[in-house]
């Protein structure tokens, strides 16, 4: 017997109607050349859909591929829901990797249109011989540069607005309908396609209102410092439209003080990004000169790698701001897992708090996780039994855009395998111990760089820290520890760094080798680059 319930699509389209009827008069502010930008949500619903009928005007129609290479802008967040609720399909490109690589995405997507900052003009010109199928170009910000590409359309951002239908609707569609297209950021071999539908992606962005997750509401006033287009800037931008809350872009190429001038200046309640964005406001603000207040901050979530202790406690104490953490990828659209102190253990001492703090999450409402040996057999959820992570659910991959043999490496039986290796105590909170190729083999044991890069960042001389596995002739591998000292012109003395790591982890983990160095190399969207790191200290 079936329920007798109504069957109605879930599509992103609704976020925008129920954002008009409910939340019009909010905001979502962003940081453009000539200075802060505010549009409500009612004009946003507007604009989305006079480009949407805009773009279909010269030509898009459902299932292309428009893809976007830009900053975090207003416009940027208007091609979010035109282009998918007009039944296209918005393309988010890393425009920081390497040319190459857009290349390859580009063409391997087999976009038809792109939507472009006008600073990344040149990065297009590098690349567009080899994107046959990419023939319209339209220039978000500003007319389009003096330069024309040999047989491709060029359009203004706001001429294809203006030649818009102010009473066109968004189409309804089947909810299954690819709505979005993210590639990883390839640490090894191409980048590889995720294909996200409508139902999907509107399922993330509810299990983000969760108390247990985000618990994103109108309330909440959002810097989201996390790239957009890195796994759609982790789903805030959908969620941000779903609820009414406040939004808060930082434009093109932020640094410390612009993000700190936003949360002052705006109230920001809630700030997103990479753990390095936390350092980097860490680094940059003084406490003692009173210069900044950051007091408005209730939480920051940090993501693409563990936050440190001292990182956590920095934020408690000079921002009044928990941080919290969650665990993903691409793949998981990206948010699987999330952590942050429950109302209940806050009273908790400042050290068990913390602990707390550091482990990355219980999976998210349906969500299943699961722990497995090599074999691919369960490992018990004791908090000491280590295993390989895998993932399934309704907003998980279950193949990469065409590309079935990659797919065949990590999708099996129905589950998505991440790659990542760690533990879940018996609470169902999963700590992560290491990437499966991060971890460092020395002797027959296993050493975990994470671990020991937490362990390092505790000092108070070390403002960052990686460590990653060089080859030795005995052991096969030992750890090497490459540091930012916290006072450039006076880095720790080794033999001080031993004796301090000598009390947190066993003997042999500790590093053969310290290099200090001024900063350490980040992937496109703020992570650690491990491999650069590797190839450069290899000898």
């Amino acid at each position: 017997m079936r329920g007798l319930m109504m069957d109605r699509p879930l599509l992103l389209r609704s976020f925008l109607q129920r954002n008009e009827q409910l939340h019009g008069r909010r905001t979502v502010s962003a940081v453009a050349d000539d200075g802060l930008v505010t549009r409500t949500y009612a004009d946003i619903g507007r604009r989305a859909r006079l480009l949407a009928s805009g773009l279909a005007g010269i030509g898009i129609g459902t299932g292309d591929r428009v893809a976007t290479i830009g900053w975090n802008t207003l416009t940027h967040f208007e091609a979010y829901f035109a282009v998918p609720c007009m039944g296209a399909v918005l393309h988010t490109v890393n425009f920081r990797l390497f040319p190459d690589q857009v290349a390859y995405i580009l063409g391997h997507a087999g976009s038809r249109a792109v939507l472009i900052d006008a600073d990344q003009w040149p990065l297009l010109e590098q690349v567009i011989d080899r994107c046959p199928d990419l023939q319209t170009i339209v220039v978000m910000n500003g007319p389009p540069p003096g330069s024309r590409l040999a047989g491709r359309a060029v359009h203004g951002y706001e001429d294809v607005i203006a030649a818009g239908d102010a009473d066109y609707d968004f189409p309804e569609f089947d909810e299954n309908t690819a709505a979005g297209l993210c590639y990883t950021s390839a640490t090894t071999g191409n980048p590889k396609g995720v294909l996200y539908s409508h139902r999907s992606m509107v399922l993330h962005s509810l299990a983000h209102c969760l108390a247990d997750a985000f618990g994103l509401s109108e309330r909440m006033r959002i810097l989201v410092a996390t790239p957009m287009f890195h796994a759609n800037a982790w789903g805030i931008p959908h969620s941000a439209a779903l609820t009414g809350a406040v939004l808060v872009l930082p434009g093109r190429a932020p640094d410390a003080a612009r993000l700190v001038g936003l949360v002052e200046d705006l109230q920001v309640t809630h700030l997103c990004g990479a753990v390095s964005v936390g350092v980097m406001i860490r680094d940059f603000v003084d406490p003692a000169a009173a210069r900044h207040d950051l007091t408005s901050l209730e939480a920051v979530w940090l993501g693409g790698q563990a936050p440190t202790e001292a990182l956590v406690r920095w934020f408690e104490e000079h921002a009044g701001a928990e941080v919290w953490q969650g665990w993903g990828m691409t793949e998981a659209s990206p948010l699987a897992t999330f952590n942050h102190v429950d109302h209940d253990l806050r009273a908790e001492p400042t050290e068990d708090r913390h602990r707390r703090a550091l482990r990355q999450g219980a999976p998210l409402p349906l969500v299943e996780l699961a722990l497995v040996d090599k074999d691919g057999h369960s490992v018990p959820w004791n908090g000491t039994s280590v295993g390989e992570f895998r993932l399934r659910g309704p907003w998980i991959a279950r193949e990469y855009f065409d590309d079935p043999e990659r797919t065949a490496e990590v999708f099996v039986d129905g589950w998505y395998r991440t790659g990542d290796v760690g533990v879940v105590d018996p609470d169902g909170y999963m700590r992560l111990h290491d990437r499966e190729k991060d971890l460092i083999k020395s002797g027959g044991e296993w050493i975990s760089s994470v671990e020991l890069e937490n362990a390092l960042q505790a000092h108070p001389g070390v403002s960052e820290a990686v460590v990653v596995a060089v080859p030795h002739e005995k052991w096969r591998e030992r750890p090497l520890a490459c540091i930012v000292p916290a006072d450039r012109a006076n880095p720790p003395d080794p033999a001080e760094l031993d004796d301090f790591l000598a009390a947190r982890v066993a003997k042999w983990w500790i590093p053969d080798r310290y290099e200090f160095v001024s900063s350490i190399p980040k992937t496109g969207v703020g992570k650690t680059d491990k491999k650069q790191v590797r190839e450069q200290f290899r000898s």
